[in-house]
């Protein structure tokens, strides 16, 4: 099953939630002798409400609906201009990573139950499957379930982990695992960090200190922070990503539990506010169920005509 088959099945709570809603919206808009006019303030309220209730949020709801009025009589019909101004969200923020230097280090950060850990494990399987050679760090060195969560996880990925005894400074593990990484020729290296708040200044010290120490052994590294959030949590993860954010320099997002939520939009809303790409999905429990993020297929999965 490729992508938009994955997205379609996750986000079959959010099609009970709004597509039929939508369905309606639509169904009015499209009219032969409607779509020569501006779109008329009861299809827009509708449309806002649905946007709103579909956790888009405030923000990238307004940009729709501007977007909506601006071109509303240009003959497209209202789910093509929604559809439209979706992906032009994803598009603004879509940069690739930049990677001159060898191994490329990417640091899994976020709060405890997110379910960081065991992305660090489906992405290092996803990687594997793509012919890369990855390996893990265990660098959450306070909960010592996490690391043995974390070998589990690498035993089924069929991947190398560096670890080391509860309590050993993360920072410590990390060069030891650059260093493997270096030996072996393992590219990336995935580096599970504690669960933190932005607001726990001694694990953002230590944060900070694994980012100089990846950078004095790789220069440019860490080339990709990751921030793991829950996406049932909608709005209210983003004000606490928007803390990681400035505090720990992320340059992506891991949205996982897509398919536990009945609001799929956060995505929309992840994209739009915090200025960052989504690169996975999660879509389920299993080892298999973390997926590149694809924008349009997404959009088609949120918005598809019949489903």
């Amino acid at each position: 099953m490729g992508f938009f088959g994955r997205i379609r099945e996750s986000l079959t709570k959010t099609k009970q939630q709004i597509v039929d809603r939508f369905e309606d919206i639509v169904r009015l808009a499209d009219e032969p002798d409607r779509r020569s006019r501006p779109v008329d303030v009861d299809t827009i309220e509708a449309l806002e409400e649905l946007l709103i209730s579909a956790d888009i949020g405030v923000a990238a709801t307004d940009r729709i609906i501007a977007a909506v009025k601006k071109r509303s009589d240009s003959g497209e019909g209202l789910r093509d201009l929604v559809k439209h101004e979706l992906l032009a969200i994803f598009a603004a923020v879509d940069t690739p990573i930049i990677v001159a230097n060898a191994p490329r280090v990417t640091l899994i950060v976020g709060v405890n139950g997110t379910g960081k850990t065991t992305t660090v494990g489906k992405l290092a399987h996803a990687l594997r499957n793509e012919g890369k050679q990855p390996l893990i760090c265990a660098a959450d060195t306070f909960r010592a379930a996490a690391v043995e969560q974390l070998e589990i996880w690498a035993t089924r990925a069929g991947v190398d982990i560096v670890r080391a005894r509860e309590g050993s400074d993360p920072a410590a593990v990390v060069f030891d695992a650059i260093t493997s990484a270096k030996a072996k020729g393992r590219d990336p290296v995935l580096v599970d960090t504690a669960g933190r708040l932005h607001t726990r200044v001694n694990l953002m010290n230590e944060l900070e200190k694994i980012k100089r120490i990846a950078a004095r052994e790789v220069p440019g590294a860490p080339q990709e922070v990751l921030l793991v959030l829950d996406s049932t949590v909608g709005q209210n993860g983003l004000a606490q990503a928007r803390e990681f954010t400035n505090v720990a320099g992320v340059n992506g997002i891991v949205l996982t539990k897509l398919d536990g939520t009945a609001k799929g939009g956060v995505a929309v809303a992840i994209a739009n506010d915090l200025k960052l790409p989504i690169r996975y999905v999660g879509v389920g429990e299993g080892i298999d169920d973390l997926v590149q993020f694809d924008a349009k297929e997404y959009v088609d999965g949120l918005f598809e005509e019949k489903w």
